[in-house]
């Protein structure tokens, strides 16, 4: 299989901690998205709607959505499990990782394609046109700081974001964090569980890779 991806941004970077972790090997080829590189063949081509990251099996099945990426990849390589070791925690996890995805991903998102030259008529990602919106900037950062306090509430008193082990649930958390500061936003001084929680992370080896 072979792994198309920019690892800089936030949906990319998820898959690649993902990846870290469980220690798995994948062909990678970078799509340059500051070069515009997903918008134009041969990129289009593989995945029609322009976005990263993108894998595609060896027997040509095309994935274009992270959590389908993880849940195979999960079920390929299941040794130090990332999804849950039961139907509980599972559960508990992918609600998690949606949660991040659509409170605090799409939050930031709101800012930054919508203030940005570089996203002048690309308000949404894909292939549609759609013009930005200049006031769901403030309401993004609202968004944001909302999050970080959900965040910091939930992690009171826990290790990781689902159980005693690290899981997707902690990677989502931890790229929407560092994907605010994408807009110049930081944990208030007053998240103290979700600062250090997000200090305890950064260690990881996968993380920092």
């Amino acid at each position: 299989m072979k792994l198309y991806t920019f690892s800089p941004a936030p949906n990319p970077k998820r898959l690649d901690i993902f990846i870290a972790e469980k220690g798995i090997e994948i062909e990678t080829i970078t799509i340059d998205l500051m070069a515009g590189e997903h918008r134009k063949a041969p990129y289009l081509s593989i995945n029609p709607w322009g976005t990263v990251p993108a894998l595609v099996l060896d027997d040509g099945t095309l994935m274009t959505e992270v959590i389908g990426m993880l849940y195979y990849l999960e079920e390929l390589c299941p040794e130090v499990p990332l999804l849950g070791s039961d139907s509980v925690s599972r559960a508990q996890i992918l609600s998690w990782d949606h949660r991040c995805f659509f409170e605090g991903f799409s939050s930031v998102a709101e800012v930054l394609r919508n203030s940005s030259e570089a996203f002048v008529d690309r308000a949404l990602p894909g292939p549609i046109s759609y013009a930005q919106i200049p006031d769901l900037v403030e309401r993004g950062r609202k968004r944001i700081h909302g999050f970080y306090h959900v965040l910091d509430k939930h992690l009171e008193g826990k290790p990781f974001m689902v159980g005693d082990t690290f899981t997707v649930a902690d990677i989502a958390a931890y790229v929407f964090v560092n994907f605010s500061g994408w807009v110049k936003e930081t944990i208030p001084d007053d998240c103290q569980y979700l600062l250090a929680w997000y200090q305890k992370v950064s260690e990881r080896p996968s993380v920092k890779s």
